[in-house]
């Protein structure tokens, strides 16, 4: 009785898949509109809205002020208030770093000591460095999109296979960057160390990169090189990133990264005429703001989480991994499946791991599973994820600038396939966890 009890309580997930799913369907497939991405035409905040209402609504016998409080006790947590800060600190470092050119000398300066021959492998370098400096997939694809486009078609490269190239670098460089949403998110759900986290994720995504690398240099050795291409850029201005790698890499706090970043960016914008001092406060607002719906949803998820916990969902899921994985590696297998599936889901790498941390943590003390390698696990799981589905913002804006369908990219994101191949061996393979 109990546990058909918890299963009721998952109702809302269903509920915001039909909602968000279904509406993406209708308007992508079954009622296309030009210029609208039919996935988005639904909003995640809008979905979880319902979802959430719908749980308010369950369970009878508790009142809807305690329903209330049991959602403040889930967002009373520490962990998730740190991780809206880091949110709000990233968003005005991201603000300024792109208003102050420094965002664009980086890639400029990366992209003009590449050689002609291995253009394809270069984009896939380049936008694993700049993803870890800027800690975001999406901004690391919109920042060198123009770039990939015209060395492509300069060259008369494959421009699906750039474009896969330009993914699967931003993919690599957001899970492991230490000021990525995702590893903040999954590090703080998990309660444990970025330094600790990202020693688990590099020890599988380096192999995943390495072969990755090994198929482009293949791919550009067998075609003709690209064309030589001019790229400006003020040195000074792509100081910024690589002194705000080097301290996350050397695990300093990342509030300091972060900060460290906005000062260097502002004051060298400042110091170059790049940007004037009012246009520093506005691109910081206009960061920040967009950061706004993650925010937004990390607080819906997590009420929605903290009441279908208190309504037995959670437990439900946790027997149906039970009944079907077993030992550690079952259980690690358990924390790559929900991850992925809230993923495909909700389509945003952040809010699946936001949903899908608490099962995590429950899952990981049931198998004694540490907390970095349940964090590493969620993370790159939904790197995965979100680095191949085509209704994904990242392939998305990739397709935008490709000017091609996000399919006909799919075949080319190597590095997120490889990734899949890399954890499920660490899992088979690695004893300790």
């Amino acid at each position: 009785m109990k546990q058909k009890k918890g299963a009721a309580a998952l109702l809302p997930i269903l509920v915001f898949l039909v909602i968000y799913i279904g509406t993406g369907v209708y308007y992508e497939y079954l009622k296309p509109q030009e210029g609208v991405k039919g996935f988005y035409v639904m909003s995640v905040v809008v979905a979880f809205m319902a979802s959430l209402a719908v749980a308010l609504f369950q369970n009878r016998s508790v009142s809807f002020d305690e329903k209330l409080k049991i959602c403040a006790s889930g967002l009373g947590d520490d962990n998730i208030l740190t991780m809206i800060f880091i949110f709000l600190l990233a968003g005005a470092f991201s603000g300024v770093a792109s208003a102050s050119g420094c965002a664009d000398d980086t890639a400029n300066l990366l992209l003009s000591v590449v050689p002609g021959r291995l253009t394809v492998l270069g984009v896939f370098l380049i936008a694993c460095i700049i993803s870890m400096a800027m800690g975001t997939s999406c901004g690391t694809i919109t920042l060198m999109g123009t770039l990939t486009l015209g060395v492509a078609q300069s060259a008369g490269l494959s421009v699906p296979l750039c474009f896969g190239a330009l993914v699967g670098g931003s993919m690599f460089g957001d899970n492991l960057s230490f000021i990525s949403d995702t590893t903040i998110a999954a590090t703080k759900t998990q309660g444990c160390q970025m330094k600790d986290k990202f020693r688990e994720n590099f020890r599988i995504a380096l192999p995943a990169a390495l072969v990755t690398c090994v198929i482009l240099l293949v791919i550009a050795w067998m075609g003709k090189p690209a064309a030589a291409g001019e790229y400006s850029y003020h040195i000074v201005r792509a100081l910024p990133y690589f002194i705000i790698l080097i301290a996350a890499l050397a695990g300093i706090n990342v509030f300091l990264v972060l900060g460290l970043g906005l000062v260097l960016c502002a004051a060298i914008g400042l110091g170059t005429g790049s940007i004037d001092i009012h246009n520093v406060f506005i691109s910081m607002g206009t960061g920040v703001s967009g950061m706004y719906e993650t925010i937004v949803v990390t607080i819906l998820a997590t009420a929605l989480s903290a009441l279908i916990k208190f309504n037995g969902g959670f437990e439900a899921i946790i027997a149906m991994i039970k009944n079907h994985f077993h030992g550690s590696k079952g259980g690690q297998l358990g924390v790559i499946l929900i991850s992925m599936l809230m993923d495909i889901s909700t389509a945003n790498n952040t809010v699946a791991i936001v949903v899908t941390a608490p099962i995590a943590t429950d899952i990981r003390k049931e198998y004694d599973i540490s907390p970095q390698r349940t964090a590493s696990l969620m993370d790159i799981s939904t790197c995965i994820a979100q680095g191949v589905i085509p209704y994904g913002a990242q392939i998305l804006i990739a397709a935008g600038y490709a000017q091609v369908s996000s399919i006909q990219i799919m075949p080319y994101l190597f590095y997120p396939y490889l990734l899949l191949v890399c954890v499920l061996a660490a899992i088979f393979i690695r004893k300790r966890n």
